[in-house]
């Protein structure tokens, strides 16, 4: 075991499949020598040569395009957008193309592309760069979505990602990259795909978050432990497909449910979530299921950034509101 942070958890990963398969190309813009603006894809071309880890132009659009002629021809393409606020420059080629090209074709042919990009607000970075545009993504079918929450979670997560043969958008939370560290093992291993994680037990109140969202749950559920309610905290990591089956048995044990993202209220899952919730654990809530989100504004500039993002203390308010309804 080695002590990884995030950014290095992922960068493994990458070198574990390069290593792997012949077939797997890393590109993006600024990823070859430079290593990527987050020091991602440090080393790896040295290592592995231009002609497996490169550069590409400053555009998304042929980023994506040039993804999906390579998985057409066999290749494993794990593409970089550098910040997630300019996935609308490739929509068309990651929602239009890549997610239906098995269906369009009739099983002929699938679109194995990893799209890797940072994303996520608390680092101050300028307009358009921390977005919270994962339910885009989430609402577009034949798309895989996840979004690991720790190191080890990240590595097994990205090779799973990268040996599976849809397409799929693994963000990563850039205040994430370098908060902390834990026991990553240096060998190769795989986290499954589409399977949410119980972070901590508890029998009061379920939840259900995802990415830095999580570590904001956990400092939450310390704060409502002190008061007497024990919170269990459900890692998403897959935000699509959502692990409805476990979800649903932590609330019918809880009875009880919060929903807690980053992204305003009218985006993100969190909608998705409550829905399921309804659908298949109504008669087990013993309150409504409440919501942790952001406002229904534009990603505020950084001198508002902490005002806007939500907080553990609203954790704690919604959890203690559903525990006394």
């Amino acid at each position: 075991m080695a002590q990884m942070t995030m950014i290095q958890a992922i960068t493994d990963a990458m070198r574990t499949e390069l290593k792997n398969d012949e077939n797997v190309l890393v590109f993006g813009e600024d990823v070859g020598q430079y290593g990527g603006v987050f020091r991602a894809t440090e080393g790896l071309q040295s290592e592995f040569g231009e002609d497996r880890v490169f550069d590409t132009p400053l555009a998304e659009s042929g980023i994506s395009g040039l993804s999906i002629g390579l998985s057409l021809t066999g290749f494993r393409p794990v593409m970089e957008i550098q910040f997630f606020g300019f996935v609308f420059e490739t929509m068309d080629g990651i929602s239009g193309q890549m997610s239906r090209l098995r269906y369009r074709s009739g099983g002929q042919y699938n679109a194995p592309v990893t799209v890797r990009s940072p994303f996520g607000g608390g680092v101050k970075t300028p307009e358009l760069h921390a977005d919270s545009l994962e339910g885009l993504m989430a609402q577009s079918p034949g798309l895989r979505v996840v979004i690991p929450s720790s190191p080890y979670d990240a590595k097994g997560l990205l090779i799973s990602s990268i040996r599976d043969n849809d397409p799929v958008v693994f963000l990563e939370h850039m205040k994430l990259y370098r908060s902390f560290r834990e026991e990553v093992p240096e060998e190769e291993y795989t986290v499954d795909l589409d399977k949410a994680a119980v972070k901590r037990e508890g029998k009061d109140v379920t939840i259900v978050t995802y990415g830095a969202m999580v570590h904001t749950s956990l400092k939450a559920a310390e704060q409502l432990a002190e008061e007497g309610i024990e919170a269990e905290i459900v890692d998403l990591r897959t935000i699509s497909p959502i692990d409805v089956d476990t979800i649903v048995e932590s609330v019918k044990k809880t009875n009880r449910a919060v929903v807690v993202q980053e992204a305003q209220k009218q985006a993100g899952i969190a909608n998705h979530v409550v829905a399921e919730i309804n659908e298949h654990a109504i008669l087990h809530l013993e309150a409504p299921v409440l919501r942790v989100t952001a406002p229904d504004t534009v990603f505020p500039f950084a001198a508002a950034e902490d005002i806007w993002l939500p907080d553990y203390t609203n954790v704690v308010e919604k959890a203690k509101t559903v525990v006394n309804f």
